[in-house]
């Protein structure tokens, strides 16, 4: 029986990517059952659609965070979902929707937890070059009540070349998120 996912994402997606390739060359036994935003024209959503995967903008306007949390969740359960991920969604869930998706709720942060934590999207990569770091990568990891502290599933790593940019090292860390979530999700068990 294929794994049922669900993933959440406010921005692009790319991780996602990887998943859906995966998929369509039948080396992944999963389904995307939904890709849910809270932004009306994230690209995630357009990238799922293009592979037919079900989508749905969730409107946060004018709600609290656990009572945003309670639709999302719904609409998971609704959706039947084994496991979520979290792929650019650029909201930190709440302690309730943590608690009901236990176990079940990955995340993806573009550096090598515990560094960098606490940090999103373009702002890691740029922390890393000013680090002076030799090494980065990716982490997926549970999601917990603290930002970015859940235990660590996987990391994936690469050099931090000279002359790079954080534009070119956030290019390459994604290429790492993708090969890294269709990993997790080849060995995972509902």
């Amino acid at each position: 029986m294929s794994l049922k996912v669900a993933i959440l994402g406010s921005t692009r997606g790319t991780a996602l990517q990887g998943i859906l390739d995966a998929i369509a060359a039948g080396t992944l036994d999963a389904e995307i059952v939904l890709v849910a935003s809270d932004k009306p024209t994230a690209p995630i959503l357009e990238r799922a659609a293009k592979y037919n995967a079900p989508t749905l903008f969730l409107d946060p306007a004018g709600l609290k965070r656990e009572a945003f949390d309670d639709i999302v969740s719904a609409a998971l359960h609704q959706a039947g979902a084994d496991l979520v991920l979290l792929i650019g969604y650029m909201r930190i869930v709440s302690a309730k929707f943590v608690n009901a998706w236990q176990g079940r709720l990955l995340n993806v942060h573009p550096s090598l937890l515990p560094a960098f934590g606490g940090l999103m999207n373009q702002r890691v990569h740029e922390a890393v070059l000013a680090a002076g770091v030799t090494e980065t990568g990716c982490t997926i990891h549970q999601v917990t009540e603290e930002v970015d502290g859940g235990p660590i599933v996987l990391q994936k790593r690469c050099p931090v070349l000279p002359g790079v940019t954080a534009e070119t090292l956030k290019d390459r860390v994604q290429a790492l998120e993708q090969a890294a979530f269709v990993e997790v999700l080849q060995q995972w068990r509902a």
